[in-house]
């Protein structure tokens, strides 16, 4: 399914939720850009159209993100309408589940997760009047050469995490996980250690 049915199915199931639920999901290789963000300056639109790399953008807030079937996508429901506290829950049971599988992954207040100082995962939430939406992503085994070309960090967004490029700051967990098999398994052990 396209990226854009999984935001809208956010949406549906926000509409009538009684109680906290996470799936996890795959797209074919999308560009996500933040509510707040200009597609023309986060994007390289001319490489994503040459590649066939679908271009999105989401009701939350945060910053670009580059995905493909090497990355899983991760989706919290929530009827707790306490974004902030919804938010943080996700981001510290996000990073227990990867220190569950071995990971030295840790929170941080940019939304991020990271492992061994790189981002393995960016996240970011929204409220509705009945419920709090979290999403996120986590690199399992990303094309990076695609993630580099595709979206477009301003230099000084750069200099902040004093990187020169956006390959310099990210990183796949695969390598790191030798008893995770695929992205399913990555899944399964993900949906267990939440």
């Amino acid at each position: 399914m396209p990226l854009a049915w999984y935001l809208d199915e956010e949406i549906r199931l926000a509409r009538d939720v009684h109680q906290e639920m996470l799936f996890c999901w795959t797209v074919s290789p999308t560009v996500i850009y933040g509510r707040h963000q200009q597609r023309e300056a986060e994007v390289n639109l001319p490489y994503c159209e040459a590649h066939g790399i679908a271009v999105v953008q989401r009701k939350s807030g945060g910053g670009c993100v580059y995905a493909d079937q090497g990355n899983l996508m991760l989706s919290l429901i929530s009827p707790d309408t306490h974004s902030e506290a919804v938010f943080a829950r996700f981001m510290l049971r996000l990073a227990a589940a990867l220190q569950a599988l071995g990971l030295p992954a840790v929170s941080t207040a940019h939304n991020d997760i990271l492992v061994d100082g790189k981002k393995v995962s960016g996240n970011a939430c929204y409220a509705l009047p009945n419920a709090t939406i979290v999403h996120g992503t986590l690199l399992y085994d990303v094309d990076m050469d695609a993630l580099e070309q595709a979206i477009t960090p301003s230099e000084a967004k750069l200099q902040k995490h004093a990187v020169q490029s956006v390959r310099q700051r990210v990183m796949n967990i695969r390598p790191l996980l030798p008893d995770i098999s695929d992205i399913d398994a990555l899944e399964q052990a993900i949906i267990r250690n939440f």
